[in-house]
């Protein structure tokens, strides 16, 4: 049974289990992942029988070569026009819909003569478990973001912009074959790399700046993510050298405790409990981790807050940190792929601090 399939099968079976007569999915991020349309317009209604897949008239084609195992028509009229057509022609009595549905389009699902049943993160949850081939594309997206990067590396020198280089670091992603960015690239040096998630400006890199390096790839519609820390040679060194040990220490210390059974929690708690005990805690504010696929973040969170148990097929980043105001920033973020019995890297780059101009 190949991929597409049995995700179908997973969410039929779970439509037994609530009771729901039919599924209907809005988000493109859930529909590529139950279909494999890489388009801007589409809906899903799953029945325990069916699979129906709308689109409009410009991804007809489109739709008849990435769309398997669906019977596929083109939307026509109003959404919730078709809508109703599809529940009295199927008998849907009761509608399951996802909970990210717009506040908009829910009132007007309320109107049409079904019981209507909140369904929250059916496919969000089987996203969170990645098969081999998916792990491989994030791979791919992992190794195009970091080629990219170490062509881009040699201009991170004391006076260049944080702009210039962003710039620089995205065009060289799309030679790569990156047909998106996940995200706005960071570039931080000096006082910006205090602030966690800062954009580029035209500031110039001094000696002694720490530089913080956040950025990712992509491959088939999955993302990579990760960081990298440089620090530009200069006076008084000793501090920012001991907290870059600090966190690349809870980085591996966090790597440690990613296994099949413990819980997020357990890998957030030990990355923290360094940074902590070496009096730092109150300059590490964010979470250890984030899941990345078809979304940069997504379940699982890898937190405080939230804890859930570590299975294999999840793919998250380690990524602790500590942020100083008026000194700078230390972040490296890893992303790994849990297997069965171990944590397997997909990420290559160097961890050891590189100072820069030295």
């Amino acid at each position: 049974m190949n991929g597409i399939e049995s995700r179908r099968k997973a969410v039929r079976k779970a439509l037994k289990t609530k009771g729901i007569d039919a599924f209907f999915v809005g988000s493109l991020r859930n529909i590529r992942y139950l279909t494999g349309f890489t388009g801007s317009s589409a809906f899903v209604l799953l029945t325990r029988e069916r699979g129906l897949f709308f689109t409009d008239f410009r991804y007809q084609e489109q739709a008849a070569e990435e769309v398997g195992h669906y019977e596929i028509e083109i939307e026509r009229g109003k959404r919730i026009d078709v809508l109703r057509t599809l529940a009295k022609k199927l008998g849907i009595q009761r509608l399951g819909f996802e909970t990210s549905l717009s506040f908009e389009f829910y009132s007007a699902l309320k109107r049409l003569p079904v019981d209507l049943v909140p369904v929250r993160d059916l496919v969000e949850d089987l996203r969170k478990r990645k098969d081999d081939q998916e792990i491989g594309t994030i791979r791919t997206a992992a190794e195009r973001a970091e080629r990219a990067f170490l062509s881009i590396k040699p201009r991170i020198r004391v006076g260049a912009r944080e702009r210039e280089i962003a710039l620089r670091l995205e065009e060289q992603l799309k030679k790569e074959g990156c047909r998106t960015i996940p995200f706005d690239i960071i570039i931080a040096s000096g006082r910006n790399a205090a602030m966690p998630h800062a954009k580029p400006t035209d500031k110039k890199i001094e000696k002694g700046d720490f530089v913080i390096i956040d950025w990712g790839g992509e491959a088939e519609g999955y993302y990579s993510d990760m960081t990298r820390t440089l620090l530009m040679a200069g006076d008084s060194l000793s501090e920012k050298i001991r907290i870059y040990a600090i966190v690349n220490e809870a980085r591996e210390k966090a790597l440690r405790a990613v296994k099949t059974g413990a819980k997020t929690r357990d890998v957030d708690r030990a990355a923290r409990e360094v940074i902590r005990g070496a009096g730092y805690g109150e300059y590490f504010g964010h979470g250890t981790g984030h899941g990345v696929g078809l979304e940069v973040h997504e379940t699982p969170r890898v937190s405080w807050v939230r804890s859930e148990g570590i299975t294999p097929g999840m793919v998250f980043t380690i990524e602790p940190g500590i942020y100083l105001p008026g000194l700078g920033g230390v972040r490296i973020e890893d992303m790994v792929a849990v297997r069965k019995d171990t944590a397997e890297l997909l990420t290559s780059l160097g961890r050891d601090l590189e100072i820069i101009g030295s």
